[in-house]
């Protein structure tokens, strides 16, 4: 069953969410709707032909930080040193690349201008950040995605440049272990977070570990002014 959402604040229990169909439909991308989504295991994810679509999938991959494999070439790559990172300088010429790169089997985007303008409000309150990749001071790669607790949901990623996505990657683990977080929300299985050592967990092992992480302090304000 979908349930349809309303002007009212609220979501349908995750728990018993259909395994391969949207929990909901409707509703709006207000800031408070979007983190009480988060906070509950369930993300927006839509084509600009449809309506507002909510999912909490089962299984659902996660990076557990301490669990980060790096290959051997990525390896040579981070040692050889050439690129710049930063965080929370560039959110929004991150997430509108991100909305424009193409993807394999995929036509069009999911990053609508709603959801654009979405995510820079989070941004602009605190809960939304970025990792920028430069190379010669020249944007070549980067993601985005939504801290809330002990959790970053990672949304969306790009690169211009080979490695330069996966440079972005590494670092935001590095800084999510540095500051004692629990995991990283991947949604959707792909070979590639695969590859990091990400993994499928069942939804309820996945939202009884959400309600125990998001009761930690969240990291809010710009990422880029905390060390």
């Amino acid at each position: 069953m979908i349930f349809k959402l309303d002007k009212s604040l609220w979501f349908p229990d995750p728990y018993s969410a259909p395994k391969d169909y949207p929990i909901a439909v409707g509703g709006d991308l207000s800031p408070k709707r979007l983190l009480l989504a988060y906070s509950l295991g369930i993300f927006p994810w839509y084509s600009e032909d449809e309506p507002i679509l909510w999912w909490c999938p089962d299984p659902r991959m996660v990076l557990f930080p301490e669990k980060l494999k790096i290959s051997r070439s990525l390896k040579k790559t981070l040692k050889k040193d050439i690129f710049t990172i930063r965080f929370d300088t560039a959110f929004e010429e991150v997430i509108n690349r991100c909305a424009v790169v193409e993807r394999k089997d995929q036509t069009g985007t999911w990053l609508v201008p709603e959801m654009i303008d979405a995510y820079i409000r989070l941004h602009y309150l605190g809960y939304a950040h970025s990792v920028e990749v430069y190379l010669n001071d020249r944007l070549v790669g980067g993601l985005y995605g939504v801290s809330l607790g002990g959790v970053f949901f990672g949304e969306s990623m790009f690169h211009e440049v080979s490695d330069a996505s996966k440079v972005a990657f590494v670092h935001l683990v590095k800084r999510l272990k540095e500051w004692d977080f629990d995991m990283i929300d991947c949604q959707q299985s792909t070979e590639h977070l695969r590859r990091f050592g990400a993994e499928e967990i069942s939804r309820k092992k996945f939202l009884d570990l959400l309600k125990e992480s998001i009761k930690k302090r969240t990291v809010l304000g710009s990422w880029s002014e905390i060390r």
